[in-house]
C-alpha cells in the first residue's frame, strides 16, 4: 500500500527517551562509583564497626568479648569523661562566637574597594592553610614561659611574665586565642556572602538616609544570616572535634587535665590504653552530642535566618 504524501511514520519517542535516561543513569553511577566505594570502605564501614565495638570489651592485646552496656555504664561514672566534656563545652561556647565575629569583621574589611585588596585577602587567608603541626609548634614557641615572644612583649610593657599553657586557669583561653590564627576559611565564606548582596539594596537604603551602621544592621546582616547559620553549624561541629593536634603536641591534656578535650580522651583510651571498646563508646557519645546540637540549631534557625524569597 502506498504511503500518503506528506506524512511520516511516527517514531517511538518514549522508548528512545527511556534508553537515553538509562544510559545517563548508568554513566552517572559509574562516575560516582569511586566515591561510593571510598565512602563504604573508609567511612560507613568503620562507623558501623565502631558501633559494634562500643558493646565489646576489647583491649587489643586479648580477644574481644561481648560486654553489653558495660562501656556505657562506665562512661556515665567516668570523672575524666565529664571533665573532658566540660573542657570541650568551654572551648565550643567561647571559641565559636569569637571566631564568627572575627571572621565577619575581617570579611567586611576585605570587601572594601581598596587598591591591593586581593593581597590583603590572601594574607588573611594563608594562615588557615598552615599545617596544624607547624602551627602548634609555632604557638608553643610564642607562649613559652621562659623565652617566648608573648612574655617578651609583656616585659617590654613592664607586665609580669605569665605561664600561659602551663597555667590551668590560662590554658583554655590561650587555646581559644590561638584559633583566631585560622579564621581565613570562614572569612572567605563570609566574603562570598557579602559580595552576593544586591548593590541596589544598599543604594536604596542610602537614598532613604541610612548611615553605615543602619545599612549594616538592616541590609547586610539580614542578607548574610544564611551564611552565618552555615558557618555556625560547621563551626560547632568542627569545634567539638578540633583541638586534638594542638593539645596533643602542646599540652598533652595538661596542666591538671585543663586541656583534656573529649577528642584527645578518645585517642588516649583507644591508642594509649588500648581500650578500643570504651573508646568507641566515647566516640559515639560525642557523635550523638553533635547531632543534638545540630538539630537544635536547625530548629532555632527558623526564627532568625532570612532566606530571600521566604524559602527555608
Amino acid at each position: 500500500m502506498q504511503r500518503p504524501v506528506g506524512k511520516t511514520t511516527p517514531v517511538s519517542q518514549p522508548r528512545r527517551r527511556s534508553r537515553l535516561l538509562a544510559a545517563e543513569e548508568r554513566d552517572g553511577f559509574l562516575f560516582i562509583l569511586p566515591w561510593l566505594i571510598g565512602f563504604v570502605v573508609f567511612t560507613a564501614g568503620p562507623m558501623l564497626t565502631s558501633l559494634v565495638m562500643a558493646f565489646l570489651d576489647w583491649e587489643i592485646v586479648r580477644p574481644p568479648a561481648w560486654a553489653g552496656l558495660k562501656n556505657l555504664e562506665r562512661l556515665v561514672v567516668d570523672p575524666l569523661f565529664r571533665l573532658s566534656l566540660y573542657n570541650t563545652a568551654y572551648f565550643v561556647f567561647f571559641s565559636v562566637p569569637l571566631y564568627l565575629v572575627a571572621a565577619l569583621l575581617a570579611a567586611l574589611a576585605m570587601n572594601q574597594p581598596l587598591r591591593g585588596i586581593r593581597i590583603y585577602r590572601v594574607a588573611y587567608y594563608l594562615p588557615s592553610q598552615v599545617p596544624a603541626v607547624a602551627s602548634a609548634l609555632l604557638w608553643l614557641w610564642i607562649f613559652n614561659p621562659t623565652f617566648g615572644l608573648a612574655n617578651g612583649l609583656l616585659r617590654l610593657l613592664d607586665i609580669p611574665a605569665q605561664m600561659w599553657l602551663q597555667d590551668p586557669t590560662q590554658s583554655k583561653p590561650v587555646l581559644i586565642f590561638m584559633g583566631l590564627w585560622s579564621i581565613g576559611g570562614t572569612m572567605v565564606i563570609f566574603l562570598a556572602g557579602l559580595q552576593g548582596i544586591p548593590v541596589h539594596l544598599h543604594e536604596a537604603a542610602s537614598l532613604d538616609g541610612a548611615g553605615t551602621w543602619q545599612r549594616f544592621r538592616y541590609v547586610t546582616l539580614p542578607m548574610v544570616t544564611p551564611v552565618i547559620f552555615f558557618n555556625l553549624v560547621i563551626g560547632i561541629i568542627g569545634a567539638f572535634q578540633s583541638g586534638f593536634t594542638q593539645t596533643y603536641i602542646m599540652t598533652g591534656g595538661g596542666p591538671s587535665n585543663s586541656t583534656l578535650l573529649t577528642i584527645l580522651y578518645i585517642y588516649r583510651n583507644g591508642f594509649e590504653f588500648f581500650r578500643m571498646g570504651y573508646a568507641s563508646a566515647l566516640s559515639w557519645s560525642l557523635f550523638l552530642i553533635i547531632v543534638v546540637f545540630t538539630a537544635l540549631q536547625f530548629r532555632a534557625s527558623q526564627t532568625w535566618v532570612y532566606y530571600e524569597g521566604g524559602v527555608r
